[in-house]
């Protein structure tokens, strides 16, 4: 005999109604009861039917996700997070790869948005006018991006970039290089800002050393115009790229950090694991992609027709980042410490 929706509110001892509201608005429901009802609904075998669902609430329980890149190693905690909070609202969550095209990022929206109940875009290089379009046609949470008007999550450069280029200043360096992601990356804009920035207040000569693809190769090829400057530490704008960077520098018998110290930023699994470990800034991946959930379902529980304003009150939510020394730095070349 098939499980009934009733049968799972006698086990849970709800009634029928709020049983229902477990499923499609869980927000709305005491978190006691939705626990109950779950594990009612396991016990029993229950499966709400997702179709019927969707004809009665004009809800679908999914929400989508685009990111630029599933084998770059910063998704996959941010997607394990999302993920995490996601069943624990009683949804599901579509994942598509943008594959690093940004022109590709509103094409994939526009195939989405009939299909779920909003969409997350992790560390989206859409340009403004496209992002707006995008937020017509169903509601968005954003990571790692800032866009007026909607919700969205990312890390906070300030308190892990100045904690580098100060333990960097105390270890003798003078000289730091910053190499950088994609141009139309607007975190990028953002730490080459904060760089520059601190940097002057202490008295330290940034160097660019230009902007490369956010992957490994896009680090080996950043190492010789690195050691055309005088830098004698760098900054790389993701631990990928950091760590083909250390590939490409033992090929040309360059000691980090004896004679180059390098600092990446994200602290993928990876990067502890490298030979020297690679210093990084630690980026709370895993909260992102669950905070970012949070406010889609806020936005989508609030939104009838597409995306727009109807989610309410946008909220940006900046969580901090923090500074990991590790065997790739060291003191500067004929430097002083503490000088």
């Amino acid at each position: 005999m098939a499980v009934r929706l009733k049968d799972v509110a006698a086990r849970a001892g709800v009634s029928v109604a709020t049983a229902s509201r477990a499923f499609q608005r869980p927000e709305l429901v005491a978190a006691g009861s939705v626990r109950r009802v779950r594990e009612a609904a396991d016990a029993l075998g229950y499966r709400p039917n997702r179709s019927a669902r969707a004809l009665i609430t004009g809800r679908t329980g999914v929400y989508g996700v685009i990111v630029p890149d599933l084998e770059n190693p910063f998704f996959p905690a941010v997607l394990k997070g999302a993920q995490a909070r996601a069943h624990q609202l009683g949804t599901q969550l579509l994942i598509t790869d943008a594959g690093e095209v940004p022109e590709g990022e509103l094409p994939l929206v526009r195939t989405l948005a009939p299909q779920v109940d909003g969409i997350l875009l992790c560390s989206s290089r859409m340009d403004e006018e496209s992002l707006r379009t995008a937020a017509e046609l169903t509601p968005l949470s954003l990571v790692n991006r800032v866009a007026e008007g909607l919700p969205g999550v990312a890390a906070d450069p300030e308190p892990g970039i100045p904690a580098a280029l100060q333990h960097l200043r105390r270890i003798g360096h003078r000289h730091l290089g910053y190499i950088g992601g994609p141009a139309v990356s607007r975190s990028d804009a953002v730490r080459r800002d904060i760089l520059r920035r601190h940097c002057a207040e202490a008295g330290l000569e940034a160097v660019e050393v230009g902007s490369f693809a956010p992957t490994a190769d896009g680090g080996r090829a950043a190492a010789e115009p690195l050691l055309q400057t005088d830098a004698t530490a760098v900054l790389v704008y993701n631990d990928l790229m950091a760590l083909g960077l250390l590939e490409r520098l033992r090929g040309y018998g360059v000691d980090v950090p004896g004679q180059l110290s390098v600092v990446g930023w994200d602290d993928i699994p990876f990067a502890a694991m490298s030979a020297p470990g690679l210093a990084t800034v630690q980026v709370p991946r895993y909260d992102m992609g669950a905070t970012a959930i949070d406010l889609l379902h806020a936005r989508a529980g609030g939104a009838s027709d597409g995306g727009g304003e109807a989610g309410g009150k946008a909220e940006h939510i900046a969580l901090p980042t923090r500074f990991v020394p590790r065997g790739s730095i060291g003191r500067a070349p004929g430097g002083d410490a503490n000088g």
